[in-house]
C-alpha cells in the first residue's frame, strides 16, 4: 500500500525531469524561491495598468516566465488571502475572513503548504511577511528571520503622516539598508547560497508597498509631484452601487479630496513600489549567480490589489477589479517559456497544488484549487475554472475572463462587463438582457459559507511604519499607569 501511495509523487516528479531535459534517475527535486509582496496591485510595468510606475525587476522576471493577467486574491485582505493561500481552501470554508481573526481554529497546522514541504524533504526557510505580520510565522520552518530592521526615521520634508491618519505617506531620512526588507531579501540571499544535500524552499515576504507609503527620498524623488497623474475614476461611480457596495468603499476617499493631497498618496504609493521592485531584484540576481538557478522555481505573488480613489474606494477590502486583481508571475524551469502571458482567470487557491505537482509531492486531500500546469506549459490551453474572492462572509465574487458578478451578504449584486467596461463603472446587475449571463455566474460561487472565525485583534494597517512621537494625551496616559 506504501508504494502504491509513493508512486504518483515519483511520476510527477519524473515528470519535471522530463520537462527540464535531464534523465529522472539522475535529476534532483527543484527549490523553490517564493516572494510574497504585501499590497502591491496591478501598478507594474507588464501589466500595462499604470504608465508612471517602474518595475524593471518584476517586469525582467515576468519575461523570463509567465504572467497571469487576470490573477485574483482569495480574499482582499492580507490575514485571509495569506491564511488561504498557504492552506490551500478558501476563507468561506475556513471561517477565516478578515485581519483580525485568528486563522488556527479554521486551519490546522499541518495543512500548511510550508510544512508539507517540510515534511517531503525540504529545506524550509521563511522571513518577513508570508502569514499575517512578521510575527505569525505559522507551521514548520527549519528557519525564520522576523525581518527586523533600523529605525524609521521621517525625512525632514515630510509633511505629516498623510490624510486623517487613515492613508499614511511620507518619504524616510534612511538608507535602503535600513529598511526591514533590506535585511529580509539579505537573509534569503545567504540561505539561498547556503550548501545542503536536500533542496531548498524559500518563502521571502516583503512588507513593502504596504502602509505606510514610506521609503528612503529618493524613491519619492524618481516620481517628481508635478508629473502624476491620477487613476482614472469617475465621481459618479457609485451612484448605481447597492448599500453593501457602499459600505465596503468607505470615507476615506471624500477625505483624500477635501485634503488636496490625492496626487502625494499616488507618488509615495508609486514610490514603494520602486523600492520593493529594487528587493525583488536583488533576490533575481543572486538567483541568477547562483549554482541553483537552473533548478529553482520562481513563484511571485502579491496578496490582493489596492484601491487609490477608482470607485472613489481606498485600501483593498472590497471585491472589484482594484482591489482584488493581483501581480502572479511563474518561472520554472524546463516547463514555462520566456514571456509567456496567460489570460485565464486564476486565483491563490490554485499555489498550493501546483507547486506539488512542480515538485513531485503528494497533493493533500484538503486542497480546493486547480493545478496550474497545463496553464505554465501553455498559457493559451483550455481553463475551465474561474476566479473566486470572499471578502466577509457571505459576500463573494467570481470573475471570467468576460465578466466580474458580486453577490453580497444581503442579496445585493453588482455584474460588470470586462470587455466593454474594464473599469466597472457600469453594474448590469438589473438589467433585464442580463438575467441569464448572471444566473449562471451565480452558480460558480462558493457553496460553503463557514461561520466566522472568533476576533482577537484589531484588523487595521498599521504594521510596517515609521514611528510618531507620543502626544500630550498619550505622555499622560502613560504616566497615569
Amino acid at each position: 500500500m506504501k508504494t502504491l501511495r509513493a508512486l504518483p509523487a515519483v511520476l510527477l516528479f519524473a515528470s519535471f525531469a522530463w520537462f527540464a531535459g535531464a534523465p529522472a534517475a539522475a535529476a534532483t527535486k527543484p527549490n523553490v524561491l517564493f516572494i510574497a509582496i504585501d499590497d502591491l496591485n496591478h501598478w507594474v510595468g507588464h501589466l500595462g495598468r499604470n504608465p508612471q510606475t517602474k518595475t524593471p525587476n518584476i517586469d525582467r522576471l515576468a519575461k523570463l516566465g509567465v504572467t497571469f493577467t487576470r490573477a485574483y486574491c482569495t480574499a482582499p485582505a492580507c490575514n485571509p488571502s495569506r491564511a488561504s493561500l498557504m492552506s490551500g481552501q478558501r476563507p468561506s470554508t475556513t471561517g477565516c475572513y478578515n485581519n483580525g481573526q485568528n486563522w488556527r481554529p479554521g486551519i490546522s497546522e499541518d495543512k500548511l503548504l510550508n510544512t508539507h514541504f517540510a515534511k517531503n524533504g525540504y529545506r524550509v526557510y521563511g522571513a518577513g511577511k508570508i502569514y499575517h505580520g512578521a510575527g505569525d510565522r505559522g507551521g514548520q520552518w527549519d528557519d525564520y528571520f522576523p525581518a527586523a530592521g533600523g529605525k524609521l526615521t521621517r525625512h525632514p520634508s515630510a509633511k505629516d503622516d498623510g490624510v486623517a491618519g487613515s492613508i499614511r505617506f511620507y518619504p524616510l531620512s534612511n538608507t535602503d539598508e535600513e529598511m526591514p526588507d533590506y535585511g529580509m531579501v539579505s537573509y534569503c540571499i545567504g540561505k539561498m547560497n547556503e550548501p545542503g544535500d536536500k533542496p531548498f524552499f524559500i518563502a521571502a515576504g516583503l512588507v513593502k508597498p504596504h502602509m505606510d507609503f514610506s521609503v528612503p527620498k529618493k524613491w519619492f524623488d524618481m516620481f517628481p509631484l508635478e508629473t502624476i497623474q491620477l487613476p482614472p475614476h469617475r465621481v459618479d461611480d457609485l451612484d448605481d452601487v447597492p448599500p453593501a457596495g457602499k459600505k465596503m468603499a468607505g470615507g476615506d476617499h471624500a477625505k483624500m479630496v477635501a485634503s488636496g493631497r490625492w496626487k502625494e498618496a499616488v507618488q509615495a504609493y508609486l514610490a514603494t513600489i520602486a523600492f520593493c521592485d529594487s528587493q525583488v531584484g536583488r533576490l533575481l540576481d543572486a538567483l541568477e549567480k547562483s549554482p541553483q538557478r537552473d533548478n529553482t522555481i520562481v513563484v511571485l505573488w502579491s496578496d490582493h490589489g489596492w484601491s487609490l480613489g477608482e470607485k472613489q474606494h481606498w485600501r483593498k477590502f472590497a471585491l472589484w477589479e482594484e482591489p482584488t486583481r493581483t501581480v502572479f508571475v511563474w518561472k520554472v524551469p524546463g516547463v514555462t517559456q520566456p514571456g509567456g502571458v496567460c489570460g485565464r482567470p486564476v486565483d491563490y487557491a490554485n499555489v498550493y497544488p501546483t507547486l506539488c505537482t512542480l515538485a513531485g509531492l503528494p497533493k493533500p486531500a484538503h486542497l480546493e484549487g486547480f493545478d496550474m500546469m497545463p496553464l505554465l506549459k501553455d498559457p493559451k490551453a483550455a481553463w475551465e475554472h474561474p476566479a473566486l474572492t470572499t471578502h466577509g462572509r457571505k459576500n463573494h465574487t467570481v470573475r471570467t475572463e468576460g465578466w466580474r458578478y458580486i453577490r453580497y451578504a444581503d442579496g445585493g449584486e453588482e455584474l460588470y462587463d470586462e470587455v466593454a467596461d474594464p473599469l466597472e463603472y457600469t453594474n448590469l446587475a438589473g438589467y433585464t438582457e442580463h438575467q441569464a449571463r448572471k444566473a449562471e455566474l451565480a452558480k460558480l460561487l462558493p457553496k460553503t459559507d463557514a461561520p466566522d472565525l472568533p476576533t482577537v485583534r484589531g484588523g487595521g494597517e498599521g504594521e510596517g511604519g515609521a514611528k510618531k512621537k507620543p502626544g500630550k494625551k498619550a505622555k499622560a496616559k502613560a504616566k497615569q499607569k
